[in-house]
């Protein structure tokens, strides 16, 4: 026995670099198309501004609805097959869908990718999942905040990059995501290691089980899963407020230009990093995992409340400080998530959690984006096109008087990862 601890231990890290470096690589690839693809739907619509953002909008729609109906699915087929072969589905699902893009030749075909990469896009969640198989309860917190910088330091320069390959060739960024996600997933098919032996995955796979009605039930049947599930689906419910409406309500109520906003974008992604990268751990360690949801909370009202309110840019500043440290309330809410359910529903959990942002991508753009066109046509005499982020705060307040409630560790969390 004594000597296999010495033999154990570095797969299990090695395993979270590999893990880890597949996530940022995954969220590069997925950046650089994100202000690219709003033009590449203009040039289709030969450049008709308002047709372009029905297309986005139709875009966004239908990705949220294919994840709502197939995370539970592919969450279930990770727990009975294990993650590496729906990671390596994922990512290359993910490649093909740039392909579509990179070569498209009319706007339909575009859709279609969409529609694909909704029903293979798990990679995130199938990540969290193979983060809980091979780390111990009291650790997850501080490995769920690395795998957050980890996709957030993707969406910070994937853009970054994807901006300038556009000015040499708009389909350019879609061919380098394409080749990215595609290295990725030959990276994972010939060093992933698998995460989850087969001795602890699920015994059968259900289809009447991996549905998002049964997905609501699994959670239900865990007790304090439910309060848990809310908090997540507030809080990434208030979270797509910001890429909804951030870039219109900053140049209309700070007249920022494209540099600025982008600029703020940067800093905030950069702090976020920080936060996740390096403070989750030891705050998590001094105050637990309730006390992160909550102090996470907080902030995240606190920046909400400065950014709906604030009638100038300097204002507006001061709410990026507190904006980076609500990263906290997702690390803390996920190691709470996982200690509820074993090994074999890691899975189901994420699967579960997937569904549920799958419904704030398709509530998000409708909720924000028909509130802001409100506020702003009615600006002379409400005076407030803050409104939608000031919304999100509420819910994220909502969010906080709940895990004042749930947040609690769990009392049988012993789980030891897979040797």
């Amino acid at each position: 026995m004594t000597d296999a601890a010495p033999r154990t231990a570095p797969p299990r890290a090695a395993a979270f670099g590999f893990i880890f470096a597949s996530a940022a690589m995954n969220a590069i690839s997925f950046g650089l198309m994100i202000p690219v693809l709003p033009n590449l739907v203009k040039y289709f619509v030969a450049g008709d501004t308002a047709r372009a953002a029905v297309w986005t909008m139709v875009f966004g729609v239908t990705w949220g609805c294919m994840q709502f109906l197939w995370g539970p699915v592919l969450g279930s087929l990770s727990d009975r097959f294990g993650r590496r072969p729906v990671l390596l589905i994922s990512i290359f699902g993910l490649g093909v869908d740039f392909l579509f893009m990179a070569f498209a030749p009319s706007i339909w075909w575009l859709l279609v990718g969409r529609i694909l990469n909704g029903l293979t896009a798990a990679s995130f969640s199938t990540a969290n999942a193979y983060v809980a198989d091979v780390t111990a309860p009291q650790d997850r917190a501080r490995r769920f905040g690395m795998m957050g910088s980890a996709f957030s330091f993707g969406f910070l320069i994937g853009p970054v990059i994807g901006g300038g390959l556009a000015l040499i060739n708009l389909r350019l960024p879609f061919m380098v995501a394409a080749a990215l996600a595609l290295a990725n997933g030959l990276y994972g098919l010939f060093i992933l290691p698998e995460s989850l032996p087969p001795e602890r995955r699920m015994a059968k796979f259900e289809w009447l089980k991996s549905n998002p009605i049964a997905s609501l039930g699994f959670i239900r049947a865990h007790g304090s899963m439910t309060g848990l599930s809310s908090i997540y689906f507030l809080f990434m419910l208030s979270q797509s407020v910001w890429p909804n409406v951030f870039v219109l309500y900053a140049g209309y109520r700070f007249h920022w230009s494209t540099l600025i906003i982008g600029s703020m974008l940067m800093i905030n992604g950069g702090l976020g990093i920080v936060v996740q990268m390096l403070l989750v751990g030891p705050i998590v360690q001094r105050i637990g995992e309730r006390g992160a949801v909550l102090l996470g909370a907080c902030c995240g009202v606190i920046a909400m409340t400065i950014a709906g309110l604030a009638d100038q840019g300097w204002i507006y500043m001061c709410c990026i400080p507190f904006a980076a440290a609500s990263n906290l309330l997702q690390a803390g809410l996920m190691a709470l998530m996982t200690q509820r359910v074993g090994p074999t529903e890691q899975g189901r959990l994420q699967g579960a959690n997937q569904s549920l942002q799958g419904v704030t991508s398709v509530i998000g753009p409708l909720l924000y984006g028909g509130t802001f066109a409100w506020a702003v046509h009615n600006d002379a005499t409400l005076h407030q096109p803050g409104l939608p982020v000031l919304i999100a705060a509420s819910l994220l307040t909502i969010a906080f008087v709940v895990g004042l409630r749930v947040a609690h560790p769990a009392p049988d969390a012993a789980f030891s990862p897979a040797e």
